[in-house]
């Protein structure tokens, strides 16, 4: 070790944990004396029938909801911890693992050239012997601007590497380096060197010719992309005949992989072009240890494979240890972080994970070990060699590599001879995976769109474990969704996958107490999972008690009865515990409200259409689709979002529940008011014209949108429209079932 003590560090974050288990005990008790009130309440009503009995019945099960999805979220308060690494204590280079680097792309419309370049240089130009280190680029949309733009990258890597070597730069994406907000903190070394000045003027007129090159190649974009095509593999050290010089053999491999695409077979998403990509590298590369970036995640500290390192080459921890995942964070995010962009929710889970057994695959920005992919053989040196291809298929390298996977292949030695094409052209064939169990027992999971979860899954039930890692400097940064739309599609492709996970085999409830997760693990994983099912109770808390209100139909209880303070101290309690959570993860207080905002919009909108998708696949009668987020910077969009405000152009099937949902709330709360105020009944109705204007106050730009702005991003007055149309039909319809 380069110095004496331990290479990571584990914490508890005891405040956290004390705070979490009071509320736990005090909520906890104050659920259960709601349930006592609801029981008996409902007794009283089947027995007196003085008020109607269905909208008892439908809080009460909105209430149930509401509490088996707290349940499982309080595994993730149990026991929250905080790692640190001490790389400085690492062993000599020489010593280190290979690694592997993974990044994925599939439309140079969708995903622009130059920004999937600069990330595949900031993979390249990582922190780490460049002799243990490959850098491949699975393009599954087998685009010639594509494979033309890392031909471009690698001529350009060669001045750029260098440069950041020299130099130790700390951004090693050129496009991050080169804006005007990265300059100054990477010039603190050489900043007033005239050698280093020359060195750097040049260099960003070098980058600047490459953008050109590149928007030049991206100009035929839009009619590039194949889906029907044998596989391309390009180790670009060795194309065009080029032979390794001084300077190359510094320089980490890069590999273009465009695995075949046929349209009559199953190309199984990126779950597919994850396991195409552990072939491909197993016989060129075999690095024990494998980074999955997306395309639009670049490399930010070249240190983050040295930061996994401490944790890979613990003895105490690495034996078991299969993934170390970093969090997703994003360059381009706004002060007001109106789409929750920044996934701190997210993040807040995964520490309490960490605690238990570790989080779960997150797409992208995690080291992983090879082996672990391998599933639950054992390979001897006596195993039959035709069970193995049976489980791993036909190739004699991946065999081979499978017994080499702790020794990996010297990059230096590698050579693109017939032999060696012909073998990489097998391995990332369309029907590779036939007849082999990759896909099942071994690589990524196919069954699902959310690969990673149904993997990790897969992974902790066979006894495998991860750690969480979040260092000050962000390791990874990415680009995030800057309007509705594309924040709606990616959740609700989340919410698909995440529902077709809990009603398949894959129920971690079930799945994972019948292998080896523990109980508290399995209940992290089920409430992820889980999350999509909020859309029942929130429309059961959105639209039941606001129609009683209009009709005068107390739900809760009177404000002098004492089960009214229970009932507001579990609507304060949790309001509190999410402020508390906020503020001790470091984020201002406004972001309490975006997270709030953002989880009534997509449980309102997205997860309505992933929960009922999710359901017809299951029957039979809908199939599941992969769709790319938008990584292309559009101006306008751009621009209301760095300023808080919301863009909602979005699908009218999106936008119109949520817009329903708000008129509906404004118009019962009004009228509920008005018959409080006649009736005199404040005492009885005070908790539902509570809830419906909290509903309308946190959904405030929703009213905004709809009725007071007038720039492009408002809502559209037909969907407008539709909602007012839609809210008056429900109205009507409530009004004939209590009639009757």
């Amino acid at each position: 070790m380069g110095n004496s003590g331990p290479l990571n560090v584990c914490r508890p974050l005891k405040t956290d944990l004390v705070i979490n288990r009071l509320y736990m005990l005090f909520l906890g008790a104050a659920l259960s004396a709601l349930f006592y009130y609801r029981i008996t309440t409902l007794s009283h009503i089947i027995q007196t029938g003085e008020s109607p009995f269905l909208p008892h019945l439908l809080i009460f099960t909105s209430e149930l909801i509401f509490t088996f999805l707290w349940v499982l979220q309080q595994s993730f308060r149990w026991k929250p911890v905080v790692r640190t690494v001490h790389p400085e204590r690492l062993p000599k280079d020489q010593e280190f693992p290979g690694v592997d680097v993974f990044v994925f792309t599939a439309d140079p419309v969708m995903e622009p050239a130059l920004g999937v370049m600069n990330t595949v240089l900031s993979a390249m130009a990582l922190d780490y012997p460049p002799d243990k280190l490959a850098v491949y680029l699975s393009d599954d949309g087998g685009s010639s601007v594509t494979l033309n733009a890392v031909r471009e990258t690698w001529k350009f890597s060669k001045w750029w590497i260098p440069f950041c070597r020299k130099y130790e730069l700390k951004t090693r994406c050129a496009d991050a380096y080169f804006s005007n907000e990265e300059r100054e903190s990477d010039d603190d070394v050489f900043g007033s060197s005239s050698d280093f000045l020359a060195e750097k003027k040049e260099m960003e007129r070098r980058y600047d010719e490459f953008k050109e090159r590149l928007e030049k190649l991206s100009a035929n974009a839009s009619g590039s992309v194949s889906r029907d095509h044998e596989p391309i593999i390009e180790v670009m050290n060795y194309a065009n005949g080029e032979e390794m010089d001084s300077s190359t053999r510094e320089m980490p491999h890069l590999v273009y992989v465009s695995r075949e695409k046929r349209p009559s077979h199953p190309h199984h998403f990126k779950a597919g072009a994850i396991n195409a990509l552990i072939r491909v590298s197993a016989v060129i590369s075999n690095a024990p240890y494998i980074l999955i970036l997306d395309c639009d995640h670049y490399c930010n500290d070249p240190t983050s494979a040295r930061q996994a390192m401490c944790f890979y080459l613990d003895p105490e921890i690495s034996q078991t240890l299969a993934f170390v995942q970093f969090p997703q964070k994003f360059h381009n995010i706004s002060v007001h972080d109106i789409y929750d962009c920044r996934l701190n929710h997210f993040n807040r889970r995964w520490i309490g994970a960490d605690g238990i057994r570790g989080p779960g695959i997150c797409g992208c920005n995690l080291f992983l070990k090879r082996e672990a992919l391998y599933g639950t053989i054992i390979v001897k040196k006596d195993i039959d060699v035709n069970y193995l291809k049976k489980c791993f298929g036909p190739s004699n390298e991946i065999i081979k590599s499978i017994y080499e996977v702790s020794k990996p292949h010297s990059l230096k030695d590698v050579r693109s001879t017939d032999a060696l094409k012909k073998e990489l052209e097998l391995v990332a064939s369309v029907a590779y995976d036939n007849e082999s169990e990759w896909g099942t027992e071994v690589g990524f999971d196919y069954w699902s769109v959310v690969e990673d979860l149904s993997t990790s899954l897969v992974l902790f039930n066979r006894g495998w474990k991860s750690v969480w890692i979040d260092p000050p400097r962000p390791c990874f940064l990415g680009s995030c969704p800057t309007n509705l739309s594309d924040m709606f599609v990616q959740q609700a492709r989340w919410g698909l996958g995440l529902m077709q996970v809990s009603l398949s085999k894959y129920n971690a409830l079930v799945f994972g107490l019948r292998g080896k997760m523990s109980t508290l693990h399995s209940m992290c994983f089920a409430a992820g999972s889980f999350d999509p099912i909020y859309v029942i109770p929130l429309y059961g808390i959105s639209v039941v008690p606001q129609i009683c209100l209009l009709h005068g139909i107390p739900l809760y209880p009177k404000v002098s009865d004492p089960f009214f303070f229970v009932f507001a101290f579990i609507f304060v309690a949790s309001l509190l515990k999410h402020v508390q959570e906020v503020l001790s993860y470091g984020q201002p207080i406004r972001d309490a409200l975006y997270e709030l905002r953002v989880w009534m919009m997509k449980s309102s909108s997205c997860y309505l259409f992933s929960t009922l998708g999710a359901v017809l696949d299951k029957v039979g009668l809908h199939k599941a689709h992969f769709t790319l987020t938008n990584k292309v910077v559009d101006g306008d969009q751009t621009t209301l979002f760095q300023k808080g405000v919301y863009d909602f152009r979005a699908s009218p099937l999106l936008i119109a529940p949520m817009c329903s949902l708000y008129i509906l709330n404004v118009a019962c709360f009004m009228m509920g008011v008005a018959r409080i105020i006649q009736s005199q009944k404040g005492g009885e109705l005070f908790a539902q014209a509570v809830i419906a204007l909290f509903a309308i106050a946190v959904n405030y730009h929703v009213f905004d949108g709809m009725v007071l702005r007038k720039d492009r991003g408002r809502v559209s007055p037909s969907v407008s429209l539709i909602s007012v149309a839609v809210t008056a039909i429900v109205l009507s319809f409530a009004s004939l079932i209590l009639m009757f």
